[in-house]
């Protein structure tokens, strides 16, 4: 799938919803399902700065795409960092750069986060960025 697919998937998912309680229990359920970085990768190197919580993220590039793995110390978090995954795991950095994650603005996720969640929103978003751009840069 491409990720304006997957985007489109997750904010089909969203409006099934009728109020934020119930998006917050879906995106906690999420991050469930994510597939955890290993322990030795849970390193200050792939802390990301400015999160709340702790996330960690680290990225393998296979076979042109990138190959990220990820955890939080907090549920909520955790779902958000596994949202975002779903839309950029397994793509080229190429594509990933290309694409910003406008489903965040379409299901109103940073509205309804508090403003330091936001903001580690937005670190999250920064962070598999740059290693698509360090990805990008090492191999084409």
């Amino acid at each position: 799938m491409t990720i304006k697919e997957i985007q489109e998937e997750i904010i089909a998912e969203f409006e099934m919803f009728e109020d934020w309680m119930q998006r917050y229990e879906y995106i906690i359920e999420v991050g469930k399902s994510l597939s955890i970085i290993d322990d030795q990768y849970k390193t200050e190197d792939n802390l990301i700065k400015g999160c709340q919580s702790k996330v960690w993220l680290h990225a393998n590039y296979q076979d042109n795409k990138i190959v990220y793995t990820a955890d939080s110390d907090a549920i909520l978090t955790k779902g958000i960092i596994a949202l975002l995954l779903r839309v950029y795991n397994h793509q080229s950095p190429k594509d990933i750069l290309a694409q910003d994650p406008y489903f965040i603005d379409q299901i109103d996720l940073k509205e309804h986060l508090s403003p330091t969640r936001a903001n580690g929103l937005t670190s999250m978003v920064k962070q598999l960025k740059l290693y698509a751009l360090a990805y990008q840069a090492k191999f084409n």
